[in-house]
């Protein structure tokens, strides 16, 4: 939606573009905070900011400003790519995570970036930034590489466009390279990131397939490098991920739909 106050845009129109300017990392905003991402009125934003309120969409935060509320919150579970899904996934990465004690997370495709839908993390275990809600690049980051090797081709041409950004001096943004590292993910179901979207970071992902065969989403294992043999780990990534997939309903003889 854009983001001005063009008078022929409808009120629900407004109230979107004023519930998506939380995000992840922005959780609590102002109604200076949401005047400022939305473009609109300070007294629109108010207006629509209290209707929110009474509707349950948002909640006043204590010390001031506004968080998403309980009822839409509720909502968003119902979403078929995250809740139902991560009930899936959820035994399978809590296996993972005692075995390995890493962080495991669990990704889906949104646009041109990976969204983190779920992470276990693990209290020694390598800082990182990203949180549930968070979003991934896909050129450097493992989730992102295998939900973009199993996209279509028009997505990579997309972000090519758009520019592969260099995160860190080991980003690869060579597009041989890349397509290479691609086509091995579609022909193994694994994707390895050494220091890609941030150095000293490693990660291990494989995909999770649905009934059909489509990659859904994609499981990971990310590491401070050197910390752990991801070569080693690989069998039990894989057997993770397909045990995922098999729950959501797929089978060998279905097979790999890209």
């Amino acid at each position: 939606m854009p983001r001005s106050n063009d008078p022929g845009r409808s009120v629900s129109s407004r109230l979107f573009e004023v519930l998506f300017a939380f995000k992840a990392g922005r959780s609590r905003l102002t109604l200076a905070d949401l005047t400022r991402e939305t473009g609109l009125p300070h007294a629109t934003v108010r207006r629509l900011t209290l209707e929110l309120v009474d509707a349950g969409a948002l909640e006043r935060a204590p010390g001031g400003g506004f968080t998403v509320g309980i009822r839409l919150w509720q909502l968003g579970t119902l979403a078929p790519l995250s809740v139902p899904l991560r009930t899936v996934a959820l035994p399978y990465m809590d296996d993972l995570h005692a075995a390995l004690r890493q962080h495991v997370q669990l990704s889906v495709l949104k646009g041109t970036e990976a969204v983190l839908v779920e992470r276990l993390s693990a209290g020694r275990a390598v800082d990182v930034t990203s949180r549930p809600g968070g979003r991934l690049p896909l050129h450097s980051s493992g989730v992102g590489k295998v939900l973009l090797a199993h996209a279509g081709p028009e997505l990579l041409e997309r972000l090519v466009e758009e520019g592969l950004t260099r995160h860190t001096g080991r980003t690869v943004t060579d597009l041989d390279v890349l397509r290479a590292q691609l086509a091995e993910c579609r022909g193994t179901g694994v994707a390895f990131v050494h220091g890609e979207t941030t150095s000293g970071v490693d990660s291990i992902a494989t995909r999770v397939l649905d009934a059909e065969g489509v990659v859904v989403a994609a499981l990971s294992v990310v590491a401070r490098s050197g910390t752990l043999d991801l070569r080693t780990v690989r069998p039990t990534v894989i057997a993770s991920g397909l045990a995922v997939s098999r729950r959501l309903g797929w089978q060998p003889a279905v097979g790999v739909r890209s």
